[in-house]
C-alpha cells in the first residue's frame, strides 16, 4: 500500500469517527431513532447519508449544537425535588 493510499485510509476512519449511527445518535439525545427519523425528514437536526448503503449518521458536533439549542429553548432549569406551593 503506497504511502498516499495508507494516509487516505487514515483520513477516512478520522473522518468516520466524527460520525453516529442513528442508534448512537438516539442514545445520546436519549429519543427513540423512530424521533430521530422524523426530525430528519421535518428538518430539525439533519443527517448525512452513507453513499453506499444510504444509513442515516450524524456528526457529534451537530448533536452537541442541538442539544445547545435545546437547553437554550427551555432555559434553566430547577434540580428535580420538592415543588413550591
Amino acid at each position: 500500500m503506497s504511502l498516499k493510499l495508507r494516509g487516505a485510509v487514515r483520513e477516512t476512519v478520522r473522518t468516520l469517527q466524527d460520525y453516529l449511527t442513528i442508534r448512537e445518535a438516539a442514545k445520546v439525545l436519549g429519543v427513540s431513532t423512530s424521533a430521530l427519523r422524523a426530525w430528519d425528514r421535518a428538518g430539525k437536526l439533519t443527517a448525512i447519508r452513507n453513499p453506499m448503503n444510504r444509513y442515516r449518521l450524524y456528526r457529534r458536533e451537530d448533536l452537541e449544537a442541538f442539544l445547545a439549542r435545546l437547553a437554550q429553548a427551555d432555559g434553566p432549569t430547577r434540580p428535580a425535588g420538592r415543588r413550591r406551593a
